[in-house]
């Protein structure tokens, strides 16, 4: 780790960190729309907490598909702990008898997954205070811990021997129905904002995204990412200010507040002062409606659309949940308004589209 900066402003609701990775030497390549995937090491005050509420000794010896290693060193680097394991629900609500997870697992999805927010193992295990699991009884009901992965946000050609990533921190803070006064948080997030440092060691591997590699220099490209959707980009306009081509770069960006959580401001300015970038941002919370993304996209539908129909690619990346389904629903309008289709026309277009990809989503 070469640095491990904070991007957002303090009084922000939002916490994005800026970091490079040194690669020089690794043998590690990559693309700009690459994904590094990071290896993270779970909470150590999570960690004795678990433990402390089995009632054994950190250096418990455990035998598992890693071999014999501690229950501490298990639980650091071996099992997800920062959020509610499914099997250990299931578990707690038919073999323990707990009646609230018995109704929430027999119910719709939905009311589950709002309780499940922000839990993790220890508030399962103390839904019970009767249960005492063996360390092996207990981890034979979590999941392995799993690599998290991020957008690289830079260009080699433009940061040769670095890796940059633009993670956003998760945290839930404390709320009173869960009544023991704890914060959560990710377990990579958490661990690279407060828990790597500048000349510490993180285990990564890059995963290629050739379906989400930038175009010959000459086609022109649309880019739609607010929040951290943006990191793929900004590798994306790097990369396109050291090629011979002509094609042009239209971005879609997303913040709260301009001078809080607009990521890479300054460097995005500049990109659009020197004629590389045509730059739209859309902040949300700076008037009493909010505007995002889609807004902006339906506002500039024409000419959006004349780009798509002169061969320009469209990229998404981001939230899948909200932002992917309204950029859709705007793209199927434009669409239908301006390509003369009707409905169900503009939504084969679309697909179309998406076949012969022209239209490019890395959402999540």
């Amino acid at each position: 780790m070469i640095r491990n900066d904070l991007l957002t402003a303090p009084e922000s609701d939002k916490e994005v960190r800026h970091l490079v990775l040194d690669i020089e030497g690794s043998g590690l390549d990559y693309e700009p729309g690459d994904a590094v995937n990071v290896t993270p090491a779970n909470e150590p005050a999570l960690v004795a907490a678990i433990i402390d509420r089995l009632g054994v000794p950190s250096d418990t010896i455990i035998a598992d598909r890693k071999g014999e290693r501690t229950l501490a060193n298990a639980l650091t680097h071996g099992f997800e702990i920062t959020s509610t394991s499914p099997y250990l629900l299931d578990h707690l609500a038919h073999a323990r008898g707990v009646t609230e997870l018995a109704e929430l697992l027999d119910g719709d999805r939905a009311p589950l997954e709002a309780w499940s927010r922000g839990r993790d193992v220890l508030d399962l295990l103390n839904l019970d205070p009767t249960w005492f699991p063996t360390p092996e009884a207990l981890l034979s009901e979590l999941r392995p811990l799993a690599a998290r992965t991020y957008s690289i946000s830079s260009s080699r050609s433009v940061h040769p021997g670095t890796l940059h990533l633009t993670p956003a921190t998760v945290r839930h803070l404390a709320t009173d129905s869960w009544g023991d006064g704890r914060d959560r948080g990710g377990a990579a997030s958490t661990y690279l904002a407060e828990r790597v440092d500048e000349g510490d060691t993180v285990g990564i591997y890059v995963t290629p995204n050739k379906a989400f590699h930038l175009p010959e220099p000459d086609t022109d490209i649309i880019m739609v990412g607010p929040g951290t959707g943006i990191a793929p980009f900004r590798a994306f306009i790097q990369e396109r200010s050291h090629d011979d081509g002509n094609g042009r770069n239209w971005l879609f960006h997303g913040a709260r507040h301009r001078d809080q959580d607009f990521l890479y401001r300054d460097e995005m300015w500049a990109m659009e002062a020197d004629g590389n970038l045509r730059l739209d941002v859309a902040f949300s919370r700076e008037q009493d409606e909010k505007i995002y993304v889609s807004h902006l996209m339906g506002g500039q539908g024409e000419e959006l659309y004349s780009w798509i129909r002169d061969g320009a690619i469209l990229y998404v990346c981001g939230d899948a949940t909200q932002m992917a389904r309204d950029v859709d629903e705007t793209l199927t309008a434009i669409i239908r308004e301006y390509g003369d289709f009707d409905e169900d026309g503009a939504r084969a277009e679309v697909q179309r589209l998406r076949e012969a990809g022209q239209y490019r989503r890395d959402v999540y």
